[in-house]
């Protein structure tokens, strides 16, 4: 399905514009119109849907299972959620929304944000055809503890005190039905809710399409124009200070899981390593400025640096680890 996005970019960049497949100006634009066409696509459909949901199905029951009963298993299932869904970064952000829009809380939904950008099951095919098994399993594993781990931190730091006003009154308002019991399923009409998720997916959309123009212009730029052998000819000395160095040059890029698998057997060929090589690639893919200038939206500054600095620990601490355990690997 997501293929039309590239056959629409091939279409304008190669066949219309007559840019070259080769050239940085036609890889930069080629990723600038496949990702700008796809999360449009998927912010506008994922929006309605989960808005049509929430005034169709009883999400107050579902919130308060994974809210009060079972807080580890809801972090675990936010995170496989995200393992199995194929969204890069920045399109994680509509269901994102739509979760904190039904009460579910900021700690579960955020286990499903940090690993949803690290797994699919096309990287993970991909990355097993390239180092094997035994590094695909560590790599799923760390990706998932990811994200249980910074969801469990937020959760205890009642991170939904951080959210932006109108991301904050959504969540405060799903609550507050949630406690006095007012559910609205079975309370409206299909025409009702249509026009309820209309209303908000033009209101959330109005908000964030702008910063995907700009997130993803910025990522599009350096995509087509930072060189892979810069980052092997930098990195591959294979010093403890390479991998914090890796995740610090991952940061300005941007890419998707899958995307970014090529990258990785490009730098593995060229002796970068297989530590260094992921703690740069999951930078890149989950703590890139363009993902955090669209969650400057949904979030305060205080949540914003908070996760940051999470994911660079993490990153940093995986990256060293997989270096000491690939010889037995």
């Amino acid at each position: 399905m997501l293929e039309i996005f590239t056959r629409l970019a091939d279409w304008l960049v190669f066949d219309l514009a007559g840019l070259s497949a080769q050239s940085k100006w036609g890889d930069a634009l080629h990723f600038f119109v496949e990702d700008v066409s796809k999360i449009f696509a998927l912010l506008l459909l994922m929006i309605y849907i989960i808005a049509l949901l929430r005034a169709s199905l009883n999400v107050e029951r579902v919130r308060d299972y994974l809210a009060r009963k079972h807080t580890g298993l809801g972090l675990l299932l936010g995170s496989a959620f995200g393992a199995i869904t194929p969204f890069c970064s920045c399109s994680s952000i509509p269901v994102f929304l739509g979760f904190t829009s039904a009460g579910i809380p900021v700690g579960i939904t955020m286990a499903f944000l940090l690993t949803s950008p690290l797994i699919n099951e096309v990287a993970v095919l991909l990355l097993m055809s390239l180092l094997g098994w035994k590094f695909t399993l560590l790599y799923i594993v760390t990706g998932m503890a990811v994200g249980v781990a910074g969801g469990l931190a937020l959760h205890l730091l009642k991170a939904e005190r951080w959210l932006q006003p109108f991301a904050a009154r959504a969540y405060n308002q799903a609550q507050q039905a949630g406690h006095t019991g007012t559910a609205s399923t079975g309370s409206m009409t299909l025409k009702e809710r249509h026009e309820f998720a209309k209303e908000e997916m033009t209101d959330i959309f109005s908000r964030v399409w702008k910063w995907v123009i700009l997130g993803v212009g910025l990522g599009a730029g350096l995509h087509g124009f930072v060189p892979d052998q810069w980052v092997s000819d930098t990195l591959g000395q294979g010093e403890w200070w390479s991998v914090p160095a890796a995740v610090l040059a991952g940061i300005p890029l941007y890419s998707n899981a899958t995307g970014v698998i090529p990258v990785m057997e490009s730098l593995i060929t060229k002796g970068l390593p297989v530590g260094t090589t992921l703690a740069f690639c999951m930078s890149t893919v989950a703590a890139s400025f363009p993902e955090f200038i669209l969650l400057k939206q949904v979030m305060k500054i205080r949540l914003l640096a908070l996760i940051f600095i999470m994911l660079l620990v993490a990153f940093t601490l995986i990256g060293w680890v997989l270096n000491a355990l690939t010889p037995y690997l």
